[in-house]
């Protein structure tokens, strides 16, 4: 397995910031700054230095690569595997076609022989990002490990692209299976949130659309945190992500973002699904526990020799922490050593297993890594 990572910036253009030496890439992964893909110039000049290579990639709402994150620029992380073979699966977000229906298409079209790790990257704002990881689990199991993340548009929520083989578009959804006895596959995923606020139950809901909290309107309680960073909704949510968890089940909690609100119906539009009767609680960010929660994800992915982490991380870490935003990867380069390259993005949802069980969901607000070696 050999890595070889290229980033382009205006200013210079493309330039490569490490590689193994000579590769023939079977995939190469590419994480976009909104906008910087438009005229397709970027892509063709991906495929022109990879010939022969799948082309997978998103939007983003930053960019990782190795111990620094980037705005404005395209990442592009070029893979040679020797022993795994890969197979993709491709679905659009369309009117009528529920997120649920886009999963069993997407897990129908992968093998379940020999299956070690799907890897999906989603539209971020027309997909229901839990629904689709329950589809997929539907035809393929819901011990399948399955990581990955929707796509970003910065802080905007407006427009979110991914594509394979293809300049990216909105409404795609795409995931990568790896194949065979010899790759080796870690994944952590830890968020660093302190619960804060009184505990209430979510008593009306629909799919990802939160209306009531203790039948009071959900989006009225949340500006009561806001304050006046309300008139700044959506993006100021990203500050004050909601943990939903079943109740008497902590171990099964989750954390939601808001992508968007409902001024009319006093509503609340989240990544993931909202489920009636459970328990929600606002959270807050505190800079040291979500650089350790970074950290705390990188040692539970880590596997011996890998040779590539994927982090998807939650655009409302990388507006919290600011200034202070490559702490998290550098935490993670930390544990994971200089022989592992990292590469990846700020997204509006992050795929990965529970932190407490091997069951894949969507999270959000969470530090998420994948790790792969072959042996």
């Amino acid at each position: 397995m050999k890595v070889e990572q290229r980033l382009w910036q205006s200013r210079r253009g493309w330039h490569v910031l490490g590689s193994d030496g000579p590769i023939k890439a079977s995939l190469v992964l590419f994480f976009a700054a909104p906008g910087t893909l438009d005229d397709g110039a970027r892509f063709a000049e991906l495929q022109a230095a990879y010939p022969g290579a799948a082309l997978l990639g998103c939007t983003t709402g930053g960019e990782i690569a190795e111990v620094d994150v980037y705005d404005g620029s395209v990442i592009a992380t070029a893979i040679e595997f020797e022993h795994t073979e890969i197979k993709f699966a491709v679905d659009f977000a369309a009117p009528g076609k529920s997120s649920f229906e886009i999963g069993t298409r997407i897990g129908s079209v992968l093998p379940a022989e020999g299956l070690r790790n799907v890897f999906v990257l989603s539209d971020g704002t027309r997909v229901n990002g839990t629904e689709l990881v329950a589809g997929v689990q539907h035809v393929l199991g819901r011990d399948v490990c399955m990581t990955g993340g929707l796509a970003g548009d910065g802080a905007s929520f407006q427009t979110t692209k991914v594509g394979l083989n293809a300049n990216p578009d909105a409404g795609r959804v795409v995931a990568v299976g790896f194949y065979g006895e010899r790759i080796r596959v870690g994944y952590g995923s830890v968020g660093g949130w302190d619960a804060v606020g009184a505990e209430r139950i979510i008593t009306r809901s629909s799919g990802n659309t939160l209306f009531d909290l203790d039948g009071q309107p959900a989006l009225d309680l949340y500006k009561q945190y806001l304050g006046a960073e309300a008139a700044n909704l959506p993006a100021s949510a990203l500050l004050f992500p909601l943990r939903i968890q079943p109740k008497g089940d902590p171990d099964a909690s989750l954390v939601r973002t808001v992508v968007g609100v409902d001024e009319e119906k006093k509503a609340m539009i989240f990544a993931g699904s909202i489920p009636e009767g459970h328990v929600a609680q606002v959270m807050l960010g505190n800079f040291d526990h979500l650089i350790a929660g970074a950290g705390r994800a990188a040692r539970k992915a880590a596997i011996p020799d890998a040779k590539l982490a994927i982090l998807v991380s939650c655009i409302g870490r990388k507006l919290l922490l600011g200034q202070r935003i490559a702490d998290e990867v550098e935490a993670v380069a930390d544990v994971l050593g200089e022989g592992c390259r990292t590469t990846g993005f700020y997204s509006y949802g992050e795929i990965a297993p529970l932190e407490a069980s091997a069951v894949c969901d969507l999270h959000n607000q969470t530090m998420t890594i994948t790790t792969f070696a072959e042996i």
